[in-house]
């Protein structure tokens, strides 16, 4: 017998032996009875969707199926990009035109000299001390973050707490021609927030000037402003007076 004839027998022996060996452990059995205990999928799960073919060619746009659920449902979700994203473009285009004003803004600003800071500031404590006691005042001189960028005026924690609110309320600000601008009062914060940037931008206050708050009202201020320029104005006059 050759080598590949022994090699063929022994394969044989081998397979018949492992047949034998299955027949006695009723593995043939025991397949059959764990395929047929794994459940089936529904049918109606495997049907596939059939593409419907169109009609304009390739490039035609494709229809999205909908549930029947919503078809005449008045609220039904929109998936439209035209009318759902088209508003988050324009609130893109809105910031961006905002963020255009604030660069705009901060590259105008007027940086004024501790001189004219200083004249301004004591111009403001003399005017303080013309209007008496009757009501409660105080001075804040103004930064760059109270009339360009931020917008935002911290008032003196001390004046908070023993005059103004103690919640969240609309503060009525009277300037010197008695036009009214009414500004937000962050209580917890102890500042003005809304409305304060259009008092500024309306009044053209820039770094430097100083305003004089007088408390007329339990929510209103009458407001006095003192003019950085002015301490331009007074060198200006000086000089003329000298020549």
């Amino acid at each position: 017998m050759t080598g590949a004839s022994a090699y063929e027998e022994q394969r044989r022996r081998i397979m018949e032996a492992n047949q034998r060996k299955m027949d006695e452990l009723r593995l043939h059995h025991l397949s059959a009875a764990v395929k047929d205990a794994i459940p089936k999928p529904s049918p109606a799960k495997s049907m596939k969707r059939k593409r419907a073919p169109r009609e304009d060619g390739d490039d035609a746009p494709v229809v999205v199926r909908r549930s029947d659920r919503n078809a005449n449902n008045p609220d039904k979700p929109n998936y439209r990009y035209e009318e759902v994203y088209s508003v988050l473009d324009d609130r893109k285009k809105t910031r961006g035109r905002r963020t255009t004003s604030t660069r705009k803004d901060l590259a105008n600003r007027v940086y004024a000299s501790d001189e004219a800071r200083e004249y301004a500031t004591s111009k403001g404590e003399e005017l303080q001390e013309k209007l008496g006691s009757d009501y409660p005042t105080f001075v804040k001189p103004m930064t760059q973050s109270h009339v360009s960028g931020g917008f935002w005026l911290g008032l003196p924690t001390d004046f908070c707490r023993k005059y103004l609110p103690k919640r969240d309320e609309f503060l009525t600000l009277v300037d010197e021609v008695d036009e009214e601008f009414e500004s937000l009062y962050l209580a917890l914060k102890r500042g003005l927030s809304a409305g304060w940037r259009k008092f500024s931008i309306d009044h053209e206050l820039v770094d430097g000037d100083c305003l004089v708050f007088e408390l007329i009202h339990r929510t209103t201020f009458k407001v006095y402003i003192i003019r950085q320029s002015s301490y331009s104005k007074k060198l200006k006059a000086s000089k003329k007076l000298k020549a």
